[in-house]
């Protein structure tokens, strides 16, 4: 059976509001938007896969925007419905040679309506993987439901699927990520995952070797530990564990490099690659993505990233 996309991928889309200077002095802010499954999305795209996107946009002034821009991407957004709520913000900025500052404006917002209703049989059997995240399932308890049944859908159908915590304590708690976790978990075939955020808050361990023997123990086939103390990804596959150094330090802004990475490798896996070649692929595009500001502008293309996959992959 011939799939109409590579990829689907389920969550929340909020306004971005960047600058390079301090958010409180700043007298003038670059749009964009975001998103940790939008993210993934977009980069999967940009590399050339086939990318569907699921989410709600609320009915404000942003909606048209955010509509034109997504099928400028290339994404299918056939699924994506109108709420009355309003979209969410976040403003970030990197102040040179200052920590990052950020604020976020998501309560209440159209994403969190996501709901069984917006989960298609036929939408998902016609995909080769479907993507979510902590951050999704956070959105709502309808949220949380919309995912565990995507994964159920796809396992029905033979579609991969494909998870990351995505922990981050503003948004969420140890206590219910491991709750959001554990929803998923057996329906999950690729698992991503931080070892400075996920597995730390999630699984309470801190060593990858027997992070990874776990969640194969679980009955996860393909795992990648994101490991910024040792600098690297640790690939877990077929018995086997391989690092794949970070692609360079040259770092700028780190917002969503992680979900530029899935996005990356979700797109080599569905093109043919091995998950270790996948790394290496994804690695270019997550450190390409952080050497500048903001989350999705900064996300390379296809020609960048294979031009440099193709000569060995270093940053020079």
């Amino acid at each position: 059976m011939n799939k109409n996309l590579d990829i689907i991928t389920i969550g929340e889309s909020l306004i971005e509001l960047s600058s390079d200077e301090h958010l409180a002095s700043a007298g003038c802010l670059k749009k964009y938007y975001g998103g940790d499954a939008l993210a993934a999305a977009v980069a999967a795209s940009r590399m050339g896969s086939e990318v569907g996107f699921i989410t709600r946009v609320g009915d404000d002034v942003f909606k048209d925007y955010l509509l034109e821009s997504w099928q400028n991407e290339g994404l299918d957004i056939s699924k994506v419905k109108i709420a009355n709520e309003a979209n969410g913000v976040y403003f970030i900025a990197r102040p040179h040679g200052c920590s990052k500052e950020y604020a976020y404006y998501r309560k209440r917002i159209a994403p969190s309506k996501l709901s069984l209703e917006d989960i298609s049989e036929d939408y998902i059997a016609n995909s080769k993987v479907v993507y979510a995240s902590g951050v999704t399932q956070s959105l709502s308890l309808s949220a949380k439901e919309a995912v565990a049944e995507a994964y159920k859908i796809a396992k029905k159908n033979d579609v991969i699927t494909a998870y990351d915590p995505n922990y981050s304590s503003s948004i969420t708690t140890p206590e219910t990520a491991k709750d959001d976790f554990n929803r998923v978990i057996s329906d999950v075939d690729i698992l991503f995952m931080s070892s400075k955020y996920d597995t730390i808050n999630i699984l309470e361990m801190d060593s990858v070797e027997n992070i990874i023997k776990r969640i194969w123990d679980m009955g996860v086939g393909t795992v990648v530990i994101k490991s910024s103390q040792n600098g690297g990804y640790y690939t877990g596959y077929n018995g086997n564990v391989i690092f794949t150094e970070f692609f360079t330090h040259e770092i700028v802004d780190t917002t969503c490099s992680g979900d530029a990475f899935n996005g990356g490798f979700l797109h080599a896996i569905t093109h043919g690659l091995t998950p270790f070649e996948a790394s290496k692929f994804a690695s270019i595009v997550a450190g390409l993505q952080a050497k500048g500001i903001g989350a999705i502008k900064s996300i390379p293309y296809k020609d960048e990233v294979y031009n440099i996959f193709e000569k060995g992959g270093t940053d020079e």
